[in-house]
Order: C-alpha cells, then sequence, then structure tokens
C-alpha cells in the first residue's frame, strides 16, 4: 500500500515521501514542510502536526470514529478511493497556501482527469520513467503518437494517459482493436454507414471517427488493419474528413490518433503489409513500452498493486508474500508481460491461503 500510494500520487504531481514508520515520518516532519501525512490506522501519529489522513483496514464506524477524535482531518478504508483522496489532499493544500508562503499546486484541471477508471503506470525502473516522461512531454500536444511493444505491455494504458493529460481529457476517449474486426466491416466501424448501404444496414450509424469527435482515438492493433482500409484512414488523417459507407458527403472530424502494434511496423512495411505514407502519419512521436524483463525491479511494485486490486474484487483480506515467492516471480521471463503476470498473481491468491509461499510460486506458476 505504501508503494502503491506514493507511486500514484507522484503520478498525480504531487511530491511524496515515504516512511516505514512513525518515528522516521515524525523527524521527516521536522526537518521538511509537508500539506498532510497519509498514516496507517494502526499506528499512532499524534505526533505528527500537520494534517492528517488515517487509513483504516475496515469501513467500521468504530474505526472512524476512532481516526477523527485523533485528530486526522479524514479516514479512508481499504481499498483506498482514489478519488476521494485526491479531493481530501488537494483541499489540503489549498487550505495550506498562503502569501508568505506559496507552494505548488496540481492544475486544476487534474481534477476532473482523476474521475475515471484508469490505472497508474506502475513501477520505479528507468524504462517506465522514460515512458512517464513522455507521456508528460507529448500529452498536452495534438501530435499523433504510435506506442510500439509487445502484447501485454501496457500500451492501452499508456494511450488513456496521453488521453487523461492532453487539453482534450474531457471529450470522448474512443478505442477500437483493428484486428479483432473483420476486414470487411472495419470501413464501417471506423468511419459508419448510411442506412441501405448495405444488406444489415438498417439504419444510419455512426462511426469510431465521429465518436471520438473532439477527443482521442485510440487505434490499437493498427497493424492488423487491411490496405484498403489504411488507404481511407490516411485520407482522414490527411484532410480531417471522412465519409461513411455508402455516403457521399464528406464529415469534418477534430479526433487526435494515437495508435498501437505489437508488430515490427518498419518490416510489416518491407513486407508490403503497412503503408509506408501511413505509418508517417501515425509516427509523428512513437513511444516504446518496455517488456516486463527489461524492468524486473518492478515486479515487487507490479505483484503488491495487483494484490490489492484483486483482494478488493474477490472481498478477501490482502494476503501476505514471502520475499523468497517475489524473487522467483522476478526471475521469470513473463513473455505475457503484465498481464501474465496479473492472471498469475491471481491465481496464486486463489490457490493459496493467508500467506502466497515461494513453494506456492513454484506449483502454480510455470516457467516461461
Amino acid at each position: 500500500m505504501l508503494n502503491f500510494l506514493s507511486e500514484r500520487l507522484k503520478f498525480e504531481n504531487f511530491d511524496t515521501t515515504a516512511a516505514e514508520d512513525i518515528s522516521s515520518a515524525t523527524k521527516m516532519c521536522n526537518q521538511n514542510h509537508y500539506d498532510a501525512a497519509i498514516v496507517d490506522g494502526d499506528m499512532e501519529h499524534k505526533n505528527i502536526d500537520i494534517p492528517t489522513i488515517v487509513v483504516v483496514r475496515k469501513a467500521e464506524v468504530e474505526s472512524a470514529v476512532e481516526a477523527l477524535r485523533s485528530g486526522a482531518v479524514d479516514y479512508l478504508s481499504t481499498p483506498v478511493d482514489m478519488n476521494r483522496l485526491l479531493s481530501t489532499l488537494r483541499n489540503i493544500s489549498g487550505e495550506s497556501q498562503t502569501d508568505e508562503q506559496p507552494r505548488p499546486r496540481t492544475p486544476r484541471h487534474a481534477v476532473r482527469r482523476t474521475n475515471c477508471a484508469t490505472q497508474p503506470i506502475i513501477g520505479e525502473s528507468e524504462a517506465i520513467g522514460r515512458v512517464r516522461e513522455m507521456i508528460e512531454r507529448v500529452a498536452p500536444s495534438d501530435a499523433r503518437v504510435l506506442i510500439l511493444g509487445e502484447n501485454g505491455t501496457g500500451k492501452e494504458l499508456v494511450a488513456r494517459w496521453l488521453h487523461l493529460k492532453s487539453s482534450r481529457y474531457e471529450a470522448p476517449f474512443v478505442e477500437v482493436n483493428c484486428a479483432a474486426i473483420p476486414a470487411e466491416l472495419i470501413e464501417s466501424e471506423l468511419f459508419g454507414h448510411e442506412k441501405g448501404s448495405f444488406t444489415s444496414a438498417i439504419k444510419q450509424r455512426k462511426g469510431k471517427f465521429e465518436l471520438a469527435d473532439g477527443g482521442t482515438l485510440f487505434m490499437d492493433e493498427i497493424g492488423d488493419m487491411s490496405l484498403s482500409a489504411q488507404a481511407k484512414v490516411l485520407r482522414a488523417l490527411q484532410e480531417s474528413k471522412i465519409t461513411r459507407v455508402g455516403g457521399d458527403k464528406d464529415i469534418s472530424v477534430d479526433v487526435r490518433v494515437v495508435a498501437a502494434t505489437n508488430k515490427d511496423i518498419r518490416g510489416e512495411i518491407i513486407r508490403g503489409n503497412f503503408r509506408e505514407d501511413l505509418y508517417h502519419r501515425l509516427s509523428v512521436i512513437e513511444i516504446e513500452v518496455p517488456p516486463l524483463r527489461e524492468r524486473r525491479e518492478d515486479i515487487k511494485l507490479l505483484v503488491g498493486h495487483f494484490m490489492e486490486e484483486i483482494c478488493s474484487r474477490h472481498n478477501t483480506e490482502v494476503k501476505d508474500i514471502e520475499p523468497q515467492a517475489i524473487e522467483i516471480l522476478s526471475s521469470r521471463d513473463w513473455t505475457g508481460n503484465i498481464r501474465e503476470l496479473h492472471n498469475v498473481v491471481e491465481r496464486l491468491i486463489i490457490l493459496s491461503d493467508s500467506t502466497i509461499t515461494a513453494d506456492i510460486v513454484r506449483r502454480y506458476c510455470r516457467a516461461r
């Protein structure tokens, strides 16, 4: 929980410092200025002389009353409601502003951005740090972005944060998986169709480009799109106009396109499977999401985050995990990357008792 909250709050533009115990936290507060402290409800925190938010294990009246009696400005139960936590922190940060002691505040638009289910990007490795830096640098622009990476690395998550950190955050984020749609239907899916344009077209239908007007269109697995559809996407990007299937009217659209693929797109161009001119239109900025084997130091944080999320979903207490079990998980190659790790953690939670041991990991986590 300590690592998860530190990571999430850093991503939300808060400066954070983590302390393992109250004595360390008290010493830090005496030496530095902090706006607030987030404290485990089981710890005595009366000596921390700043606004305190207490995290309790269960949402019980007694726990809440005890937290507020001890001087807390708010209390949260696990799993932590991030929207509520961020709202409380911003209120505290706003109240602590003075003319004599100005403090940096999170931009106003960030409050609305967090009203979504988008997960944080977990990790402290240099590789994932570069991805975060690219998101911060690129998101405010309208530049098209091509996200590259293996299956399961989190390309969609990067696309969502590009949208949430952009000026389009209040407009739609529309996604389409180009590999999941049959070639004969992809044009209708992207550009819409007019009533009667084909046998099953019983009414007019807007496509993904129109639905994403003013916002972001995330085109996943762009490398699997047919050449005929690629030509129409190229025209839409060049002219900011689309035409519905069976229609003859140009429709203007204002869409930022973020695309992703797990393929070697340059190799696909050489093989004649992907248009080079479309590639250059899509790849104004390229962001490469690293595979998990290149950021092994993040596996411990990811496991902790997944355990919190999965146990909350299954309505069970968060389980302990042995250090040796973490070492075994960190040694795997994870060909399915983060998606595979998430599935394995869920399997271990279901099949273990109160503690996930090294033996349990060896038994149920097959080497890949």
